[in-house]
């Protein structure tokens, strides 16, 4: 059937970061949005919610950013469900700028009912696989990956495996109420806004570069592909290890690894597939020789989700 529109709004100003373009934080958010949307239309909307004490939460992303969308730009989403299970849903959906009709994201999502209580998982019911069949989508062709695979994940490293792969620091810190959701859980959006955060600092690290005093280059992501492995509540401590996974002329993918620094607990594994960006002329640029060499100096052999 056709995909069903789940969510319409705009980018905001706010939403923004230093490469003049919507965060990759608030993709997620509105995706998760749509999500929600998408619980109504398969009929676990507030009242199956508060019945069966669960919600739709996505276990796993992936999203590709096809058009860089900047403040005002009129968006939508679309989508709909792959397949389901008593399990999970695998749910498609895609971002459209309104006025140009081209899709500026699209997102790959496996979903399960989770507790509201300890985000334990809760079984789908039969009728909700039902009402799923008949809100089936096809994935199209550019929804599908193209620098990173959708192989099944790593087992969940610990900090001493980071430790031993000498992956940096680039994030620690609380988990501020204001990051969370129902039952004071991490929300989707802030396990993508701890990575976005903490890319200055390994720019820093990594290349010595310092982004607040160079107005013409930057860069943006391409993909990116998200494994959450564990709820972290409000006034957790999380701390992010990462590493370089491969540089090619073009693109170089990071691997990330979030950590709970009191328990050791694997949070979540991410990684990224990311391009050089002219500010001036919002095109990807080659990554320079001199850069390129830097930053294969830093790969890690055995990265990823």
């Amino acid at each position: 059937m056709a995909m069903l529109e789940l969510y319409r709004s705009s980018v905001q100003t706010w939403e923004t970061d230093g490469m003049g373009h919507m965060n990759v934080q608030f993709y997620s958010e509105k995706a998760t949005s749509a999500l929600a949307s998408l619980s109504i239309a398969l009929g676990h909307g507030r009242d199956a919610i508060s019945q069966t004490g669960a919600r739709l939460v996505a276990d796993d992303h992936h999203i590709r950013f096809l058009r860089e969308q900047r403040p005002g730009a009129p968006i939508f989403i679309r989508g709909g469900v792959v397949d389901a299970d008593a399990n999970r849903l695998t749910c498609y959906f895609e971002m459209v700028n309104t006025v140009s009709g081209d899709v500026a994201a699209t997102f790959f999502a496996h979903a399960s009912l989770r507790s509201d209580q300890d985000r334990s998982q809760v079984p789908i019911s039969d009728a909700l696989i039902s009402k799923a069949k008949t809100l089936r989508v096809e994935v199209p062709s550019h929804g599908n990956p193209r620098g990173l695979t959708l192989s099944p994940p790593r087992a969940a490293p610990t900090p001493h495996e980071a430790e031993e792969m000498g992956l940096i620091t680039t994030f620690q810190g609380e988990v501020l109420r204001g990051w969370c959701v129902q039952g004071d859980f991490l929300a989707t959006r802030r396990y993508m806004g701890i990575i976005s955060d903490s890319i200055p600092n390994l720019l820093a690290l990594t290349r010595g570069d310092d982004r607040s005093k160079d107005s013409t280059t930057g860069g943006a992501a391409l993909e990116y592909r998200f494994v959450y492995r564990r709820a972290p509540r409000h006034g957790d401590v999380l701390t992010l290890r990462s590493g370089l996974k491969e540089v090619t002329d073009k693109t170089y993918t990071w691997a990330h690894w979030l950590f709970d620094v009191e328990t050791g607990a694997c949070v979540a594994t991410a990684e990224a597939v990311a391009i050089a960006l002219d500010l001036v002329a919002r095109k990807a640029i080659p990554i320079p020789e001199e850069m390129k060499a830097g930053l294969k100096k830093f790969v890690v052999a055995g990265l990823g989700v």
